[in-house]
């Protein structure tokens, strides 16, 4: 199973959503978990994860991984060639290395990486940003590019994003 992550942040909660679905090409989603928490800390440059891991931390409680299973976030795995993490390399940490993660990032991040790959999805000119640990990177990129939907974002995570937006 494959399991999508997006947290968006209100006045005085954050709303994590997660979006379960069997294979990379999936149409749709075979279940959807969500949950508001109070907002942990405030926003910290450079240390985006310490905000958004205790949301993703709390509502993974609520799912039953199991081996073989990946963990997709909306962010960066890898920051930098020195080794720097960023929110999916802290999740990766935390859960002791036993699921993959990757990240799928929507801005770019000025930093050289030679594990960031940028992915173009449908006629857009635009990348997206890809990360991982735990899986091969150019084996995932592949995966990225076949997911359901014509545009440069996929269509189960336009659908993760709209649904992290609803109060």
């Amino acid at each position: 199973m494959i399991y999508a992550f997006d947290t968006y942040y209100f006045e005085d909660y954050a709303r994590t959503v997660c979006i379960a679905f069997k294979c990379w090409n999936s149409e749709a989603e075979t279940e959807i978990f969500a949950e508001n928490t109070a907002v942990a800390s405030d926003y910290e440059s450079g240390a985006f994860y310490k905000r958004e891991l205790p949301c993703i931390l709390s509502l993974l409680k609520n799912i039953e991984l199991k081996d073989g299973d990946l963990i997709i976030v909306d962010g960066y795995v890898t920051l930098n060639n020195e080794g720097k993490i960023g929110l999916g390399g802290h999740l990766f940490e935390e859960l002791g290395g036993k699921f993959p993660v990757i990240g799928i990032a929507k801005n770019g991040f000025n930093e050289p990486d030679d594990e960031r790959r940028s992915v173009y999805r449908g006629e857009s000119k635009t990348p997206l940003f890809l990360t991982a640990s735990g899986i091969d990177v150019d084996e995932v990129k592949v995966k990225v590019e076949q997911m359901h939907g014509s545009f440069r974002i996929p269509t189960l995570l336009k659908k993760l994003d709209q649904l992290s937006r609803l109060k």
